[in-house]
């Protein structure tokens, strides 16, 4: 139906590489100006290094998916992290898949979901090759 839209998929691919890799920039901030306090919202007290190595990785991860270098091995990293972080909210936190007073972890589902993608697909051919 759509098949002349095909032509755009490395604009396409771009464009979610581009927006995944800003979302986990964004939420690796915070692991470096509060490390403490995160590990501590996670259960993870006293294990700081630990949460500066994940805000390492997703950094990492999210600048190979914006620039388009090792975009693979990018998304495999995420993939990762966000194994990780949906068992926590399951197995140790009781999160709800999504609630109507907080965040479940359906966002997570779909940044793991983008991730795959990214892997199985391809960041495409925009970027450094």
């Amino acid at each position: 139906m759509f098949i002349e839209s095909l032509q755009y998929s490395n604009i396409g691919l771009f464009f979610l590489r581009f927006i995944i890799g800003i979302i986990f920039l964004v939420h690796a901030m915070p692991k470096f100006k509060h490390p403490k306090a995160m590990a501590e919202g996670m259960g993870m007290a006293g294990l700081s290094f630990m949460v500066i190595l994940l805000g390492f990785v997703e950094v990492i991860s999210a600048l190979y998916l914006i620039f388009g270098f090792y975009t693979q091995l990018g998304a495999l990293l995420l993939i990762c992290v966000m194994i990780g972080a949906i068992t926590m909210k399951i197995a140790k936190w009781n999160v709800p898949f999504s609630s109507k007073t907080g965040t479940g972890w359906e966002f997570d589902l779909i940044l793991l979901a983008a991730s795959i993608t990214i892997l199985l697909v391809g960041g495409g051919t925009i970027g450094i090759q």
